[in-house]
């Protein structure tokens, strides 16, 4: 079927079909207690973010709104003068670093990649190796970061003829700091941005622990950089952090600060009214009270879409998947906590059909997940229709279809107490994390999606899609596992290695590490090798992977949300930056 055609003859008679059907059926709540089938809780806590609450929320006011946009205009005016007014290269890095950094690099997408593809282009690259390693980094690790190829052969200088890092090094701590920064957009095989990995972060550590360096800025960005590098971190969140160091830290440019300030306080204006949105659609459905036993974790999934996508133009992205995740997270609960194994099969094979009639043999508290779903994906792909002249139908089922299907796998392997090993584990986990339906979702739902994109993505999930889903389970993973076997569910990755290979869960979370430095080379080198996918979705595919490990890093932050997910909430969503 073509994906470029009108919406199909049997797309308009499921949605007839849906409309029907919803109208009849009456989902009255069901005595989901039958303790004939033995049924298991996780006992998860309840929302600390409800519904009230939400709409509660106060949002600017509208002259401050219209001041605000006026000043943003006005600054915008000023930085982008600045950018191609710079003319020393550390000064023009510096300036664009600071622009991404700040979160406001989004306005001059145009102007930044004619600076670069101007420094790539004409820069001498055996002048560039000859320069202070701070710089030296930053021209690295720019380029990288925004599509442009630089060998790492760049930073051969700094090694001797052993292959080591050069002792002297270890005295520039800006360098050294700069390199760290660069040493984590390594691509597999990349030998020189290992050892240059290893050697920054022992010395760095080592500065830490110094009581002969009494700068308490840079021990700050040095302990922040250490915790967690540049390249792992949530945009957004990273972003606020650096809007407070970056007030003191250039006067001369306060316009920036100052426009970071405005712009994200404006942003995070229109978050406030995105999540109302939401929060309207997820109390008409009121799940949390029919289906007692399930996440209710509206706000957490909405955080999650920020840190995918969080510029204004992709707000209709974050709406439809904040949706997605909370069905998700449903559905996620049904195979592992609250369903029977001969419920979960008549469930797979309903959304595999995608057929509505499937559904009257389903318990009601899966039914109405059923008619929430189809009605989801089905508008979804509607909206696109609309908009684009696209059918984006058969990419947004065959995510759901994928995700049941190993849901599934994992609901067999735990009834018939099967462990598998890792390998096979990972080949269906990639899956079950509910990454690809967020991919598919970020690949169909956004301005600059066409024909010919959708025909590269309708014959399979490619490869830069599986390693980002995969970062996102091993995170999962490492923070979750314990949890999850306590309440019955399926062995883990850490699990499955201590079984197979027979060592302790120490060792195991140390091989989980390994894997998960080793998969970002390879999404770095998909991100960079790879020039069908607009920039957007790549920087999706990395973002999905730094959500994971922002939600995970502390322990569960998505099952436990009231600690520091509670605080990143509070930051992004709801307290706005003083500008005094």
């Amino acid at each position: 079927m073509p994906l470029s055609l009108g919406l199909p003859s049997c797309i308009q008679v499921f949605q007839t079909k849906l409309r029907v059907h919803s109208h009849n059926r009456s989902l009255i709540y069901a005595n989901l207690q039958s303790p004939q089938l033995g049924r298991r809780s996780a006992n998860f806590r309840p929302t600390i973010w409800h519904d009230y609450f939400i709409h509660s929320i106060k949002n600017g006011d509208e002259l401050d709104q219209i001041g605000n946009a006026q000043r943003v205009c006005k600054l915008k005016n000023e930085a982008s003068q600045m950018i191609y007014k710079e003319e020393p290269l550390r000064d023009k890095l510096e300036l664009i670093d600071a622009l991404q950094q700040l979160g406001v690099a989004y306005h001059f997408e145009e102007e930044i990649n004619d600076v670069l593809t101007d420094i790539h282009v004409c820069q001498d690259l055996s002048a560039i190796m000859n320069s202070d390693l701070y710089l030296v980094s930053l021209f690295f690790r720019l380029l990288r970061t925004n599509g442009f190829s630089v060998p790492e052969d760049i930073f051969k200088n700094y090694f001797d003829d052993k292959g080591h890092c050069k002792s002297k090094l270890s005295l520039d701590i800006h360098g050294m700091l700069s390199l760290y920064e660069a040493s984590y957009l390594a691509k597999e095989g990349e030998e020189i941005l290992e050892m240059a990995r290893r050697f920054t972060t022992k010395h760095l550590i080592n500065y830490l622990e110094s009581s002969n360096f009494n700068d308490s800025r840079m021990k700050e960005h040095v302990a922040n950089a250490l915790e967690l590098p540049l390249n792992w971190r949530m945009e957004r969140l990273h972003t606020r952090w650096f809007i407070d160091q970056y007030k003191t830290a250039d006067p001369t440019r306060s316009a920036l600060w100052e426009l970071a300030v405005v712009d994200f306080n404006i942003i995070q204006d229109l978050y406030k009214k995105e999540l109302k949105q939401a929060s309207r659609w997820w109390t008409e459905l009121r799940f949390y009270e029919k289906l007692p036993f399930i996440r209710d974790r509206l706000v957490e999934n909405y955080l999650i879409c920020v840190g995918t996508a969080f510029q204004p133009k992709h707000a209709s992205y974050r709406i439809a998947e904040t949706k997605a995740n909370c069905l998700v997270t449903t559905i996620d609960d049904f195979y592992d906590v609250y369903g029977s194994l001969n419920e979960l099969e008549l469930f797979t094979d309903a959304i595999e059909q995608w057929d509505i009639t499937l559904t009257e043999a389903l318990p009601e508290y899966m039914q109405m997940c059923c008619l929430a779903l189809f009605d989801t994906v089905e508008s979804d792909a509607h909206d696109v229709l609309e908009k684009k002249g696209l059918n984006v139908t058969p990419i947004l089922r065959r995510a759901w279809k994928d995700l049941c299907k190993a849901y599934l796998v994992e609901a067999r392997w735990y009834h018939n107490g099967y462990v598998p090993t890792l390998e096979e584990y990972l080949d269906n986990g990639w899956v079950t994390i509910g990454a690809n339906v967020f991919l598919s979702d970020a690949y169909c739902i956004n301005d600059d999606v066409t024909a010919t994109n959708l025909e590269q993505f309708s014959t399979g999930y490619p490869d830069i899609v599986r390693y980002s889903c995969t970062l996102a389970r091993l995170y999962n993973d490492l923070a979750t596992s314990s949890d999850e076997l306590k309440r019955g569910d399926t062995k883990k990755s850490i699990q499955c290695y201590m079984h197979h290979e027979n060592v302790t869960e120490s060792v195991a979370r140390g091989e989980i590490m390994d894997m998960i430095r080793k998969y970002w080379k390879l999404l770095n080198g998909a991100v960079l090798g790879n020039s069908a996918f607009h920039k957007y979705f790549k920087n999706a595919c990395l973002n999905i992977s730094r959500i994971a490990q922002c939600i995970y890093q502390h322990g569960d932050g998505y099952g436990k949300p009231d600690s520091e997910t509670k605080d990143q909430v509070t930051l992004l969503l709801l307290d706005p930056i003083k500008s005094i």
